[in-house]
């Protein structure tokens, strides 16, 4: 590779994947968390002496005020996840690299450190310390995924990668229960990850640009501690020519084949594109299926234990089975990917005058219908009350979720012009970040007037995950209508 020495930019790829291995993601493995925080008698206060007749036995009594709390905080901790996205974009794009790991690592130590120091009697801390954690570690996923600009046709396998990883780093919160279990205190775990800030900071400046890693990437690129003071402006200029060139290649020939000879191509403003029937039912599809397994995650511990009857020991089987499989979502990832790479070339050598774009969107096809699937078997698996079958809920969940946010990514670059993709991308997450705080209501009304009996929350949510497949077949249908309108002319 030409500038920058080939060992640099694979100690860069192997860090930013284990950043985002070990830190980036680990809220979603919040069953774990809870486990020990119960343990530690979290919220318990908020439970009534008679909250359960399997209390005497567990010490764990079916409690709803302390498991609401739980659940709120997930809530919180989740919606900031997703909402968070657009201004964390903003910031790395504004203020460039370096600047936006040192917020992450500002966020990520003060939240790390407060947990650290909590205890049962200032347990609302974590109503501050989840949110804080959740954004240190998309700011840390958002500067590790131009690392794939770095090498150049293994780029989209890179970034498939890192965000697999960021579903793999649930696992955390696993070791930490595992540890904990053994006898080392929540306490010097969470210091443990806060001492690893050194590790982010000497990362920051040794293995990171300062600014952005363009692409491509242009001749005797240089970046981390030795690089040249001129690089920063050099690299933003070269970024910017070659993201319009690359627009221009992308969609500028599917659109202007059909105008007619002597008109200009018509302004394609962000609005026409966020107010279109193709980005609304994109948005419905994310935020059902997103509902869901946020959801899940967060009442995971409460179901265990009402489907365990309380059994302290059963519950901590199936939460580390849980946590075990969402280990495996770095694995489950790419194959996403590559099953639309595999499909746009087989359609390319199949099209016959159709344009770029609609080849492109048939391939995804296959992958909204498929994750809607997923979905639906892993929802289904979830509604029926056997504990057993949950180790099956548990494998269709981690690899519903890979495929949901990979796929989400991926077909807003196939759909709509690559300028307002990182507006369009921050937009659909924000918005379903909005749907996805419907889980806190909806867990308060089964564990209140249902008497903790998901039964009709389960069918109605169902009911919405078979409606995603509507957004699949309104793809489907465009495409097929374009390409009859091709051959009719």
């Amino acid at each position: 590779m030409p500038g920058q020495g080939l060992s640099l930019r694979v100690a860069t790829l192997l860090t930013g994947l284990l950043e985002c291995l070990g830190f980036a993601g680990v809220l979603f493995g919040w069953a774990s968390l809870v486990f020990v925080f119960k343990t530690e008698h979290y919220f318990e206060e908020l439970c009534e002496p008679d909250a359960g007749p399997m209390g005497n036995v567990t010490g764990q009594a079916d409690c709803k005020a302390q498991d609401e709390s739980f659940s709120l905080i997930f809530t919180l901790g989740s919606f900031m996840n997703n909402f968070m996205t657009f201004p964390a974009g903003f910031i790395f794009d504004r203020f460039k690299t370096t600047v936006a790991r040192l917020i992450a690592i500002f966020l990520y130590t003060s939240a790390t450190l407060t947990i650290a120091f909590s205890s049962a009697d200032s347990a609302p801390l974590l109503f501050l310390a989840m949110p804080m954690l959740t954004v240190g570690g998309i700011l840390f996923l958002i500067t590790n995924l131009q690392v794939g600009n770095l090498f150049g046709k293994h780029r989209s396998t890179i970034i498939t990668l890192y965000n697999g990883a960021f579903d793999s780093s649930s696992a955390v919160f696993l070791v930490i229960k595992l540890l904990y279990e053994r006898g080392i205190s929540l306490r010097a775990s969470f210091i443990f990850l806060s001492v690893c800030s050194a590790w982010h900071v000497g990362r920051t400046f040794l293995l990171m640009p300062r600014g952005h890693v363009p692409y491509p990437l242009p001749p005797n690129y240089s970046y981390g501690l030795c690089a040249r003071n001129d690089t920063t402006e050099g690299e933003k200029n070269t970024a910017e020519s070659e993201k319009l060139e690359m627009q221009s290649k992308e969609f500028h020939p599917a659109k202007e084949e059909a105008l007619e000879p002597g008109k200009q191509p018509e302004p394609r403003s962000f609005w026409r594109y966020a107010l279109s029937q193709r980005f609304a039912c994109h948005l419905v599809w994310l935020s059902v299926i997103q509902l869901w397994h946020y959801l899940f995650i967060g009442t995971l511990n409460s179901l265990l234990t009402n489907l365990a009857r309380g059994d302290r020991a059963l519950v901590s089987t199936y939460t580390n089975a849980f946590a075990i499989t969402q280990f495996f979502g770095v694995l489950c990832a790419p194959w996403n990917g590559l099953l639309m790479d595999w499909l746009k070339q087989k359609y390319q050598k199949e099209a016959k005058g159709s344009s770029a774009v609609t080849v492109a969107l048939s391939s995804a096809v296959p992958s909204l219908a498929l994750t809607s699937l997923l979905c639906l078997g892993f929802a289904l698996c979830a509604s029926v009350p056997i504990l057993p079958l949950q180790y099956v809920t548990f494998i269709l969940q981690v690899i519903s979720r890979s495929f949901l946010y990979g796929g989400n990514a991926a077909f807003l670059t196939l759909a709509f012009p690559s300028e307002h993709f990182g507006k369009l991308f921050g937009l659909v997450m924000a918005l379903s970040a909005i749907v996805s705080l419907l889980q806190f209501p909806i867990f308060t009304f089964i564990k209140g007037p249902l008497q903790n009996d998901p039964l009709y929350v389960n069918v109605m949510l169902v009911l919405a995950t078979v409606l995603t497949f509507v957004h699949p077949f309104t793809v489907y249908w465009e495409c097929r209508q374009e390409r009859s309108s091709l051959a009719a002319t």
